[in-house]
């Protein structure tokens, strides 16, 4: 899907999705004061349940979020959708969800994915690989948002005891693709 993605968009959305395991929502809510380069984390303010988090940035998702910024030159919201009005308020610029979701439903369909992709499927994927890949679970907890171990619990194929350090899985998914360097 990231590959596949007709507009530079769409890649970082379902980049920024997957590689940090965001909801609907909270991808709408993404500012540009949000994203620390110099740490490489994303801040997610007011997530579900109204608590702030912090998530790692993968190198390669940063230098993908600096060159859409770059195109793009969204002012507040990282992701600027067409204005409209709320009740007597100013115009809000965000992206929707539901464009959101229509994103991720195009690029999987392009990508040949007959699953029915939503955006919770790439936020499952991301805990799922992040375990797999060595993530201690109550890592994954806070990193997820959720406030009991049991909301991580019921919805991750794997479970291993291994504390890490966190990262993104996008780190891991770049290092698996890279093309081989031939022996000399």
């Amino acid at each position: 899907m990231l590959r596949i993605a007709k507009f530079l968009k769409f890649r970082i959305l379902i980049g920024i999705i997957y590689g940090c395991g965001l909801r609907c929502e909270e991808v709408c809510n993404v500012r540009l004061q949000d994203l620390d380069y110099d740490r490489k984390v994303l801040r997610v303010v007011q997530g579900k349940g109204k608590k702030d988090r912090y998530l790692p940035l993968s190198d390669h998702l940063i230098r993908g979020i600096q060159s859409y910024i770059e195109s793009e030159k969204p002012c507040v919201w990282l992701f600027n959708g067409l204005p409209k009005r709320r009740d007597g308020g100013d115009p809000d610029m965000r992206y929707s969800k539901r464009s959101i979701q229509t994103a991720v439903k195009e690029t999987a369909k392009l990508a040949g994915i007959l699953k029915d992709v939503h955006v919770h499927t790439l936020r499952h994927s991301y805990a799922t690989h992040l375990l797999e890949d060595g993530l201690d679970i109550m890592t994954l907890k806070d990193l997820m948002g959720h406030s009991r171990i049991q909301t991580t619990i019921g919805y991750l194929h794997v479970a291993r005891s291994n504390p890490h350090r966190a990262f993104s899985p996008l780190d891991t998914l770049f290092a698996q693709c890279a093309p081989k360097q031939p022996r000399k």
